[in-house]
């Protein structure tokens, strides 16, 4: 399989360039990741209000799987998973932080039995990190604030992006699009009206 060069590259950088590439990549890729999406500077503006509680709140807020997913860096059952076929409209936050990280509109069946998304919502709220676990090299992703481990990211998504967002419903909350203004979300609303 060819591996696309711009995500072969962001990963085996690692931490120290994965910045650099990043930037990078991101205005390579403007065409792509601004469709019916805020600009991402909008969105930073509201990076006070997304932090990580301590884990003493985490533990009780979250339930085992949800820890064990955000916080220890576990993958949940594919197919026995809350949002792996949830078809509603809506986007989907972390449920530590509260950062808004997908949209419905760039979810997609990939039957692997986990959500999967062509992109973020906003790019500067996904942190992507090189993981070697199990003795093969993949693209981590994690929430910017609530560093939250999210899933993986994989080359064999559908177009125009190619990507595939491979997440764990246990460490999203979804907000349907009726409830967007009501949670605070209200700036996501616009991309769900046709």
């Amino acid at each position: 399989m060819a591996i696309k060069s711009s995500l072969f590259t962001r990963t085996l950088l690692g931490a120290a360039g994965l910045a650099a590439a990043w930037g990078l990549y991101a205005v390579a890729d403007q065409s792509v990741n601004t469709e019916g999406k805020l600009p991402e500077t909008a969105m930073l503006e509201n990076k006070g209000q997304w932090n990580k509680p301590d884990d003493a709140v985490l533990k009780q807020k979250l339930t085992d799987l949800q820890y064990y997913v955000t916080q220890k860096d576990g993958t949940e059952r594919a197919f026995q998973n809350e949002f792996w076929d949830n078809k509603a409209d809506g986007i989907y936050v972390d449920i530590v932080s509260g950062e808004p990280l997908f949209s419905s509109r760039d979810k997609y069946k990939s039957g692997t039995g986990w959500p999967s998304f062509t992109r973020p919502i906003v790019n500067d709220l996904i942190v992507e990190k090189p993981d070697r676990k199990f003795g093969i090299l993949r693209t981590e992703v994690r929430s910017k604030y609530g560093d939250s481990h999210l899933g993986h990211l994989f080359d064999d998504g559908p177009q125009p992006t190619g990507l595939r967002y491979c997440i764990n419903s246990a460490s999203l909350r979804f907000i349907p699009r009726e409830d967007l203004e009501k949670e605070g979300y209200g700036q996501f609303a616009q991309q769900f009206q046709e």
